[in-house]
């Protein structure tokens, strides 16, 4: 059986990654959005690299939590019928032991050079305007799908949810697009489809199943049912 799984900042919320947001919604005064376009880049790249190096650094006060666990033992247990599409910028599922993991976002730890295209693991801060490793060049940017961008691999990602048997939700608010869609995409093929959430989220009535509860709690639960054999039923 072959299962993708999508993952969104619900799983990552558990391990406390922090959202950098005020309580008022904002980051040093500015909408969160404003520092994630390219538009805001080439206004205020000073501000946007300050946003994301304290991104990248916080990346080391958080770890993998059971239900990232959990989906690594999942493909250690059936390989390459599985692939976890992230929206997360975050490494936890790859610090967890996944290994077949699509960043559709990008990746925190990772700098994209803008007169090369190299795209290089990166775990220091980018404020400084370091050479590209690649080319030299002085135009590496976060490796993070702005506002207005494409998402990267969205041609593995049509091919892979058409040909899954199982499509499952974790931790996505089910607003923002092209992600939100997948489920529908899946259904359009005969894929089953679960939704695994902290709460019902705004595609909620697409899925032939809905659980709600806690990542940690509900997904290695939904593991052990999977690897057991039980399945997932249909119109619950």
């Amino acid at each position: 059986m072959k299962v993708t799984v999508l993952t969104g900042a619900g799983i990552s919320a558990e391990s406390g990654v922090p959202t950098f947001r005020d309580a008022d919604g904002l980051w040093e005064g500015h909408d969160v959005e404003e520092v994630a376009t390219p538009e805001a880049y080439a206004a205020r790249p000073d501000v946007v690299h300050r946003f994301y190096d304290a991104r990248r650094a916080a990346l080391a006060t958080v770890h993998p939590n059971p239900a990232h666990h959990a989906l690594a033992r999942l493909e250690e247990a059936i390989g390459d019928d599985l692939l976890v599409v992230t929206q997360n910028v975050d490494d936890l599922h790859e610090r967890a032991g996944s290994t077949r993991v699509l960043h559709m976002h990008g990746e925190l730890r990772s700098a994209r050079c803008e007169a090369c295209g190299a795209r290089n693991r990166w775990h220091d801060d980018l404020g400084h305007r370091p050479p590209c490793p690649r080319c030299g060049a002085v135009e590496l940017r976060p490796d993070v799908v702005w506002f207005g961008e494409i998402p990267y691999g969205m041609d593995r990602i049509a091919t892979a949810i058409a040909g899954t048997d199982l499509f499952v939700s974790i931790g996505t608010s089910g607003a923002v697009y092209p992600a939100a869609g997948f489920v529908q995409h899946a259904l359009r093929h005969g894929a089953t489809t679960l939704e695994l959430n902290l709460a019902r989220s705004n595609g909620t009535c697409l899925f032939d199943d809905a659980r709600h509860g806690p990542a940690t709690e509900l997904v290695p639960a939904w593991v052990d049912e999977l690897l057991g054999g039980q399945g997932v039923r249909r119109g619950g």
